[in-house]
């Protein structure tokens, strides 16, 4: 199945020069964004595979190209070797910002359904990082999730105020699994977080029991009221499987697989989900918000493309 509507991956080297503080002030972008009751859903990060490398200490603007540890030119060419294979890429670090153990620790991660897993691997210099295996066919397979919430504060300022503090409680219960990341996208809907190897994204977590979303990930359920969707899962399907759980109530991590999607009447898109010995069939059609900063650099309110469902059947498989 093709994914639709899936955005290119921004990389680190796209984001060394965006905007400035907007001139205009008011709240910060995320409260703007609650304020204005954008939805959550649909509005997953996209990226099928992931390579995360963990840059201890501070993060510049761009954490690969501008970060005390880490030689520019050397992450440039980690970053464009792993966007040229496909990957979106991310720096972590262990909340406080601990300078690290001497070796570079990176994970490949892939969350396509079916294949998920994490493999972690070590370096001995950023050099080496440069040549790591991208396929995830050499290092050690975790048997243990990977939560990472961005903490980017020099990206944007919700991701250090809200971020932060997210990543503070869940390492008191998850201390060896919790990472702070690097962004993501979707910064109004800090503090966002990542659970792999599935991929599901949240927003909002500081008002939420973040520890439990992660219990119910462990559990293989999806915690309702802020989930954003699945990373590999184009926004259409991500929008089809949250109408499909909230009529139908499943709340599996691997409930309602996409089958297929394609063109419907009016410009929608039809997408067809697995439901055991049924399909379920969405209509999704494209929304847009009213004018919102989507970050807290942003100097002009721009609408925001989103996703919701019209309609949902059941049909015999």
């Amino acid at each position: 199945m093709t994914a639709i509507g899936a955005d290119p991956p921004t990389g680190a080297l796209a984001l060394a020069d965006l905007g400035r503080p907007h001139a205009e002030g008011g709240p910060r972008c995320s409260t703007g964004s609650v304020m204005h009751g954008e939805s959550l859903a649909a509005t997953a990060s996209l990226g099928r595979r992931w390579l995360l490398v963990e840059v201890a200490g501070g993060w510049g603007w761009s954490a690969f190209l501008d970060s005390p540890a880490l030689p520019r030119d050397t992450g440039r060419a980690i970053v464009r070797r792993a966007e040229a294979a496909g990957l979106r890429i991310a720096a972590i670090r262990k909340p406080g910002r601990a300078r690290g153990a001497g070796r570079w620790r990176y994970a490949v991660v892939d969350t396509g359904p079916g294949s998920e897993r994490v493999v972690w691997g070590e370096a001995d210099s950023p050099d080496e990082l440069v040549d790591v295996p991208l396929d995830g066919g050499a290092g050690t397979v975790s048997t243990e999730p990977l939560i990472a919430v961005c903490a980017h504060g020099r990206h944007d300022e919700c991701c250090a105020v809200r971020g932060r503090r997210v990543a503070a409680d869940l390492v008191e219960r998850f201390p060896e699994q919790t990472w702070e990341c690097s962004h993501i996208g979707g910064d109004r809907f800090a503090a966002t977080m990542l659970l792999f190897p599935h991929g599901l994204n949240f927003g909002r977590v500081d008002h939420a029991d973040a520890p439990a979303i992660v219990d119910a990930y462990l559990a293989g359920r999806i915690a309702p009221g802020h989930y954003r969707g699945r990373t590999a899962f184009g926004r259409e399907v991500q929008a089809a499987q949250e109408a499909a759980r909230t009529v139908l109530g499943d709340d599996r991590v691997d409930a309602y697989p996409p089958l297929s999607s394609g063109p419907a009447a009016g410009g929608r898109t039809r997408v067809e989900l697995a439901a055991g010995s049924e399909r379920v069939l969405v209509e999704v059609e494209e929304t847009s918000t009213v004018p919102l900063f989507t970050t807290c650099a942003a100097t002009r309110r721009v609408p925001n493309r989103g996703y919701r469902a019209v309609s949902v059947a059941l049909r015999p498989a």
